[in-house]
């Protein structure tokens, strides 16, 4: 299919990416991209293209995992109307306003600093799921940025820079189970080990995650982002003709009258969130752990291989049920609300994000798209063309880059590029490390910086900001963290 239709596989995602950030229709533009992507494979056909279209967002649902991640979506709007609601994020509020109160008196905005950091050190410390990470730290941190004058979009790249690279710099998580699995396939004896001893080479994800505190404590911003935190200082939280991915109706509900303010309201269902994440992560993965290492494999080895051989999917949505359920048990038992009224504010929350949930559709759309017109392997067959062996890790991020920048995706990346990678560095004695951290770290990057990539739809929505907003912010400091990367690869390919 590539070899047939050359170029053209690049059409469909770089046409839906530009047209996102020139018209801020997100929409809009993913819909003509899906489109134009089905007109392709129907021979240029209109008629049959518009049937394969509707034919492909329907067949979304085919995939459990899809399902089952849209379904997470929408459910988090019901958690996110409950802790508001409850009193729980005014409470939070007080709560850390309290811990700020000595630097309130500063000149030097200490306090903002602090909250930023914690922002990053909680993303970062949620290691376990990338989205439940973002979800966490835009949850908890938007109110906060809001009343001290802190822009959403600086909230949102806070987020989306310290979940990924994060989870994949500590992989004891999907992120590690899947990448051990691509390299046992490439035939390492020992993936895990093959996988710790790479991370040495990742270095986007390194430069991106400690590129957030150089940021924050330098309170030096530039390009967009700098016009964000003036905006934002100045009393107007949304840039001008922006649409937030949450509904702002979601946003900014208040307490329930005669409810006092109390932070455990928000605290205790994302606890519970967090913590049945990696439970679930376990019990799905347990059958197949067992598989692998066998019934006589340690306790800690097979929690460990368990959790890598779970459903990330059907672990955050458990998991975001379970904090729902647990959540209108808490409330009921305090007497802020009777079932009746739960129920409603779960639908409430529900409506409010439907517009993310539909977004989601989109971009699982235009991934499998992409497969269909396998994109990834044309843009790998392209670059293998013009690599020697000691740029083999400097061309193999750049193509890597460009592939999850196109389809919005870092895992289908991952397995693109490594069975790819690494037989190519093998066969041109380049460092097969090296090379695995450059799919690796060319896949986050890629990722972070792609419209269409689901963790940037989801660190926008948490924020409550508008999706391309936070799409341009975020460029230019993460165009800085990859371009330092793809230098170093390249001198040390040629050293």
């Amino acid at each position: 299919m590539a070899d047939q239709l050359g170029f053209l596989t690049l059409l469909p995602p770089v046409i839906a990416i530009l047209l996102a950030i020139g018209t801020r229709q997100v929409f809009i533009s993913l819909l003509a991209g899906i489109f134009l992507g089905y007109v392709i494979l129907m021979g240029g056909n209109p008629w049959l293209g518009f049937l394969e279209t509707l034919q492909g967002l329907v067949d979304v649902f085919a995939d459990a995992g899809n399902t089952r991640t849209i379904m997470f979506c929408a459910l988090v709007g019901g958690l996110i109307v409950f802790m508001q609601r409850s009193g729980g994020v005014a409470g939070f509020i007080v709560r850390v306003e309290r811990r700020l109160a000595r630097y309130e008196n500063r000149r030097d905005g200490s306090g903002r600093v602090v909250v930023q950091l914690l922002a990053w050190l909680t993303g970062a410390l949620v290691f376990v799921e990338s989205s439940i990470s973002v979800l966490t730290v835009g949850t908890l941190y938007r109110p906060i940025f809001d009343k001290l004058g802190i822009s959403r979009e600086k909230l949102a790249y806070i987020a989306d820079s310290s979940s990924a690279p994060s989870s994949i710099l500590i992989p004891f998580n999907g992120w590690g189970a899947f990448i051990m699995t691509l390299l046992a396939a490439e035939g390492f004896a020992n993936p895990f080990g093959t996988m710790i001893r790479a991370l040495g080479y990742n270095f986007y994800a390194m430069l991106a995650l400690f590129m957030v505190p150089v940021v924050i404590l330098l309170r030096k911003d530039f390009g967009p982002m700098r016009r964000a935190e003036t905006r934002t200082a100045a009393g107007q939280l949304l840039s001008p003709g922006a649409t937030p991915v949450v509904d702002t109706e979601l946003t900014d509900i208040a307490a329930k009258e005669g409810v006092v303010p109390r932070a455990r309201n928000m605290i205790v269902p994302i606890v519970v969130m967090v913590i049945f994440m990696p439970f679930m992560l376990a019990y799905t993965g347990w059958s197949a752990a067992r598989e692998i290492l066998g019934a006589d494999a340690g306790a800690g080895e097979m929690l460990f291989q368990s959790i890598g051989s779970g459903s990330g999917s059907t672990a955050v949505l458990t998991a975001v049920t379970l904090s729902l359920l647990v959540s209108i048990v808490f409330y009921k038992a305090q007497g802020i609300f009777g079932l009746r009224e739960s129920v409603d504010l779960v639908l409430k929350g529900i409506a409010g994000l439907m517009p993310l949930a539909l977004l989601m559709l989109l971009a699982f759309a235009i991934g499998t798209l992409c497969k269909k017109l396998e994109t990834g392997i044309y843009v790998a067959d392209v670059a293998q063309g013009f690599i020697s062996p000691g740029l083999v890790p400097f061309l193999v991020f750049l193509a890597t880059c460009f592939i999850a920048f196109s389809t919005g995706t870092s895992w289908g990346t991952f397995a693109i590029m490594i069975p790819i990678a690494v037989p190519m560095a093998r066969d041109m004695d380049a460092n097969v490390l090296m090379a695995i951290a450059a799919v690796l770290g060319g896949g986050v990057f890629g990722d972070h910086c792609s419209p269409i990539s689901d963790t940037t739809i989801l660190s926008s929505m948490a924020s409550a900001t508008d999706h391309v907003d936070h799409v341009k912010t975020q460029l230019p400091y993460a165009g800085i963290a990859g371009g330092i990367a793809a230098l170093v690869y390249l001198v040390l390919g040629v050293v």
